[in-house]
């Protein structure tokens, strides 16, 4: 037996990943422990769940293995430093002495983590490479034994862009991008113009862009980003601050479009969503262009995705419908998280040299749910022990009555069995709702998620049913890939609604399914197979029985700001601050108006 620790962290969402004998075991977020969003603190307890779920001991780790070269890094923050002296002065200062107290000496910082848990770890400890451990969480989960591979973030040590292949048990870089020139941290320059949060708010970028207009994507060709045809590109450094600098924009970026950064509680305007339309655009030439040579190259048929780039689903959708590659497979943790994994397989495969068990039809991520889970006793007893009131059920009545009460308008709680590993809720903690109501994306949104109304939400749908609601005949597992509602299920809009600008466009119902569909007719599709999550699945039949719709609006198990809830008593207690109505937790069910009133949370939440 061979079992390999893989950590990621001290950035940004710090994770820990267990592989035993080529399998990935258990993968899991820091955030979720802690509740600290986006913690990137050392993963201990991600360490210890990995660990204990897994009934070995520490001494039967034979490797612990983290996922980029710090002294590698240091090596770019101080080449970039001296590359722009004395500008960069400033924020050099700031992080020298974070790098020389800590993330220099990240080896013996680790260690001394590491050390309660598995005592000296000597050899046993590893270090893998940035993008290295991007590539092999793309490639080594997937269903292919081989296949193209683009990783895209913002950046590791120095590499912000890779591509390659791989084969069987291997993987070959044929080609790299280093900073400062990067696809993501264009994206994040266009988060922070826009007004929102680096790191966190590129999700909202991207689901602002289809309320605006690409107007501004010639002026970023123009002057931002040089695209050749093979899809390599480089930066226009006189607009960006992010090398010396501590912001991603500077005068001169506003000054081209025309404006200061917005500020973080400023109210939106179409100009950022038009902004917010360019750079997508922009990033999707530069993706479907990579795509191409990389195909012309390679002649794979297949193509891997990872990096924090992989998670634009609204990009994966328009290079899925281009059909450069047969199959695409994106890993669901695609971001620094998913490092854990790949570093883990890294060691695995390429360090001692094991073969892959490749199963074509099946990739080995287990659905994403590789985090914790609780018998039905615990629940009770958690659950009882948080003050609820609640009813046991049989799993027939209480798929039927969950059913029942999403049919009649109600927003559902659904924690069941194992946490999904990656940014997104796939069935194991989620919020429910009926897509059919053209009220829920906006109820949701302000009354139960705490989030600006634009957000959209996406659909789970049975994977039977996928191709009669949704232009896709292909599996979405993860909620990976947009695609357009049917046409068949749109509704036919008037001249007023087709008139409609900015948010106001939200107030047109588009297809019988408005909740998920977004003002492009897209909707961002989550695909529920039986053999997967097979109580969601039937969840999903039930609603079709009861309404001849197989589609449930389905987001993340949280409010705003807070990690997506791991413990029953986590769920708990965000169905009591929330507009929720129903919650189930195995096989408990719970509705909001039989709990005790002195339990109802009022706290209020700022829309930050």
């Amino acid at each position: 037996m061979t079992a390999i620790l893989g950590i990621s962290g001290y950035y940004h969402d710090s994770a820990a990943c267990l592989v035993v004998d080529g399998e990935i075991r258990s993968a899991v977020q820091e955030e979720r422990f802690t509740r600290i969003r986006h913690d990137a603190a050392f993963p201990q307890n991600a360490v210890e769940y990995c660990v204990k779920s897994s009934g070995l001991t520490p001494d039967q780790i034979d490797h612990v293995v983290f996922y980029d070269k710090p002294f590698l890094k240091f090596d770019r923050i101080l080449e970039t430093y001296l590359a722009f002296a004395p500008r960069g002065f400033s924020s050099f200062s700031k992080s020298l002495p974070v790098w020389l107290k800590e993330k220099l000496f990240q080896k013996s910082v680790l260690a001394k983590a590491l050390e309660p848990t598995f005592g000296d770890l000597g050899d046993r400890l590893l270090f893998s490479e940035h993008h290295l451990s991007h590539a092999a969480s793309a490639f080594f989960p997937s269903p292919f034994k081989e296949a193209a591979l683009l990783t895209m973030d913002g950046v590791g040590e120095w590499v912000t862009t890779s591509t390659g292949i791989g084969r069987e048990n291997t993987l070959e870089t044929l080609q790299e991008i280093l900073f400062p020139h990067s696809l993501g941290l264009l994206y994040s320059a266009f988060t922070y113009y826009t007004g929102f949060k680096v790191n966190s708010g590129e999700y909202k970028v991207m689901g602002l862009a289809p309320y605006g207009e690409p107007k501004y994507a010639s002026i970023i060709r123009d002057n931002l980003i040089n695209i050749s045809d093979d899809g390599s590109f480089s930066l226009n450094l006189e607009y960006f601050n992010y090398c010396t600098g501590q912001t991603m924009t500077n005068s001169k970026f506003g000054d081209l479009f025309g404006a200061p950064a917005r500020g973080f509680n400023d109210e939106l305007t179409q100009r950022e969503m038009d902004l917010a339309a360019s750079v997508q655009k922009v990033v999707e030439e530069v993706v479907l262009k990579i795509a191409k040579d990389l195909q012309a190259k390679t002649k794979a048929r297949n193509l891997c995705l990872a990096g924090g780039v992989a998670l634009n689903c609204v990009a994966n959708g328009v290079l899925h419908r281009t059909n450069i590659f047969d199959e695409i497979w994106i890993q669901p943790a695609a971001g620094d998280s998913g490092g854990a994994v790949g570093a883990a397989l890294a060691v695995y495969h390429l360090g001692l040299g094991r073969e892959r068990e490749v199963k074509p039809t099946k990739d080995a991520m287990h659905g994403s749910y590789l985090g914790p889970e609780y018998s039905q006793q615990e629940v009770v007893k958690r659950l009882s022990s948080a003050g609820a009131v609640f009813t046991e059920l049989s799993d027939t009545e209480l798929v039927t009555r969950t059913a029942t009460a999403l049919a009649a308008g109600k927003s559902i709680g659904w924690h069941q069995g194992r946490m999904e590993f990656g940014p997104r809720a796939l069935g194991s903690r989620s919020i429910l709702a009926d897509p059919r109501s053209p009220t829920v994306q906006k109820r949701l949104n302000l009354q139960v998620k705490k989030r600006e109304s634009f957000r959209p939400f996406a659909p789970s749908v049975l994977r039977e049913d996928v191709g009669e609601w949704f232009e896709l005949s292909t599996d979405s597992p993860y909620m990976l890939l947009v695609a357009g509602v049917a046409k068949s299920k749109l509704k036919p809009t008037s001249p007023d609604d087709n008139h409609k600008t900015g948010i106001a466009r939200l107030e047109v119902q588009r297809s019988v399914i408005p909740a998920v569909t977004h003002v492009d007719n897209s909707a961002r599709v989550h695909t529920v197979e039986k053999s997967v999550n097979p109580r969601y699945h039937a969840l999903l039949t039930e609603f079709k029985q009861q309404t001849n719709c197989p589609v449930l609006v389905n987001t993340s198990f949280n409010v705003r700001g807070e990690p997506i809830v791991e413990t029953p008593e986590d769920a708990f207690r965000c169905f009591m601050r929330t507009d929720i109505e129903v919650l189930v937790v195995g096989d408990c069910y719970l509705v909001k108006d039989d709990q005790p009133s002195h339990l109802i949370d009022k706290t209020t939440f700022d829309l930050d």
